[in-house]
């Protein structure tokens, strides 16, 4: 995953094909290709995923109420995003070189290896209903973040998204379709944490009991 960030950012600098979509860059802005790769959703969920490994490194027993959202945040959108791209994006996009190995490790390594890691290892903070919940804030804030930034200047992320070019009402279909694959993911995922795991943090505090976010002084 590091790996494909530092080849992403090379082609940014350089111009070079764009690793999400396969478009040249060369005639952007470096600031334009700032914006609209943090814009990817691939990149946001490569990103938290970045983030939650390494501190799941320094501490594998870390546990907290925003942890749990956070750890839960990682493993939601980064499956979504393998998902997305194998279904829908996949067909459409042809890169080489560079671009090809980036585009592997975000939409095909980082995905899969991330579930696999956390079936098998773990591990399980409780996710509680609460959790979930509070999980979906970030990607609604982005769909929002999306539909405006791409009303603004006609660019969207992704082709099922570009209401320009296929009206909001099948944008909004496709995003609202997404969107509730995502829920059916966090529920099995939530029912998948009680299974055992290499690393499980203690439990039995009396966090576990109540809502996450009512509480007051962790996290």
């Amino acid at each position: 995953m590091l790996a494909a960030f530092v080849i992403q950012q090379a082609l940014l600098f350089t111009g070079g094909a764009d690793a999400n979509s396969g478009d040249t860059q060369a005639s952007l802005s470096l600031g334009t290709r700032l914006v609209r790769m943090f814009s990817y959703f691939t990149i946001d969920s490569n990103l938290i995923v970045l983030v939650v490994s390494i501190a799941l490194l320094i501490d594998p027993r870390r546990d907290s109420v925003r942890w749990r959202v956070a750890h839960l945040d990682a493993l939601l959108s980064i499956v979504i995003t393998g998902l997305v791209f194998a279904v829908v994006l996949a067909p459409h996009v042809h890169l080489t070189g560079p671009a090809l190995a980036a585009t592997i490790g975000f939409h095909y390594i980082s995905p899969w290896a991330t579930l696999l890691t956390w079936l098998v290892f773990g591990p399980r903070p409780a996710f509680t209903w609460s959790t979930v919940g509070w999980a979906f804030v970030w990607p609604v804030v982005w769909i929002a973040y999306t539909f405006a930034h791409g009303a603004a200047t006609g660019w969207y992320p992704y082709p099922f998204l570009d209401a320009a070019a296929k009206g909001y009402p099948r944008a909004l279909t496709g995003t609202a379709v997404v969107l509730a694959v995502a829920v059916a993911l966090a529920a099995a995922f939530k029912l998948l944490n009680r299974l055992p795991a290499r690393l499980q943090p203690a439990t039995g505090d009396a966090r576990d009991s109540r809502d996450p976010i009512a509480v007051t002084g962790h996290g």
